[in-house]
């Protein structure tokens, strides 16, 4: 029998999500289960019987147990319990359906290894696993804080909420000069986002990236210029819309980059980074750094 680590973000999900109900299920699925609360100290402490880890809960929760993985360079491959807002980690890798189903799934052992990028600039380096970038998307995330913690909003609303005061930024926003080398080449000039992704959704379940492949060693990089303001609201308001507006901007491919953004904020994954205005960042790609637990037919997709 394998021995597991649960690593719970409580205040993800409802009841139905609880500690222990968390447990009875994964027990009941032929794993020995430990459980550790990623809300309380002592979480990083793995014991070293564990064959692998579940983290149960949002994207922020999944980042936050990759980086502790990075840092302390261990190993662990990492399954994957969504339970948050977007789950934008779990949908680029087709994990959904039945959480018992999702649970059986992990004995069959298909693995994933993912990107990660690591970025040098400040004082320590940060690693992203969706995406980090410039523009209108730390403006929408600062914006949301105040509403975060209200527990009678659905995850559906949620979203449709975040779409809106996104359209109402980018008809706001003043563009702002990005000095960018993609891979050497020089692609500077003013923006309302410059976003440097690896999955192909980031915040509210918005598909910018849709040549996104988390294990191919490299990024795709979306710069929206002042002139194209128009169209980028039109495709935010078309996606509140129906749901299934099609992305149409330039993409470009990177596996290095190097970026000065004249604001002063930026974003890595659900985090957001102030005073940033001058600094000099250095984006670069980790090959793999990580592996997930994944169904059957993800682990069967190569780099190419």
């Amino acid at each position: 029998m394998k021995t597991v680590n649960l690593l719970h973000n409580p205040k993800a999900g409802d009841k139905e999500h609880s500690e222990d109900k968390l447990i009875k299920l994964i027990e009941s699925k032929g794993f020995k289960c430990i459980y550790s609360s990623v809300k309380e100290k002592g979480w990083k402490d793995i014991d070293p019987e564990v064959d692998f880890l579940i983290v149960a809960g949002g994207d922020g929760t999944v980042r936050k147990v990759s980086v502790a993985l990075l840092e302390n360079d261990l190993k662990y491959p990492m399954a994957l319990l969504p339970k948050g807002t977007a789950n934008n980690i779990g949908k680029s890798l087709e994990i959904a359906g039945k959480e018992a189903d999702i649970i059986a799934s992990w004995h069959e052992e298909h693995t994933r290894k993912f990107d990660v990028g690591k970025i040098s600039g400040l004082d320590r380096p940060m690693y992203f696993l969706e995406g980090f970038g410039f523009g209108v998307f730390p403006k929408l995330m600062n914006d949301m804080r105040d509403g975060a913690d209200k527990k009678d909003v659905s995850p559906e609303e949620r979203i449709d909420n975040a779409l809106h005061v996104l359209h109402d930024i980018i008809e706001n926003y003043k563009a702002k000069n990005c000095q960018i080398l993609i891979d050497g080449v020089d692609h500077s000039g003013n923006f309302l986002l410059v976003e440097v992704m690896n999955t192909p959704s980031l915040g509210p379940n918005l598909d910018l990236n849709p040549l996104a492949n988390t294990n191919d060693g490299e990024f795709e990089v979306i710069l929206i210029a002042e002139s194209e303001r128009e169209k980028f609201a039109t495709y935010v308001w078309d996606k509140l819309r129906d749901g299934n507006t099609p992305f149409s901007f330039s993409i470009l491919k990177a596996k290095e980059l190097t970026i000065t953004w004249e604001g002063v904020h930026a974003h890595v994954d659900d985090e957001v980074i102030k005073d940033i205005k001058g600094v000099v960042f250095e984006i670069k790609v980790k090959d793999g750094a990580i592996q997930f637990y994944v169904p059957e037919k993800q682990a069967s997709i190569s780099n190419e």
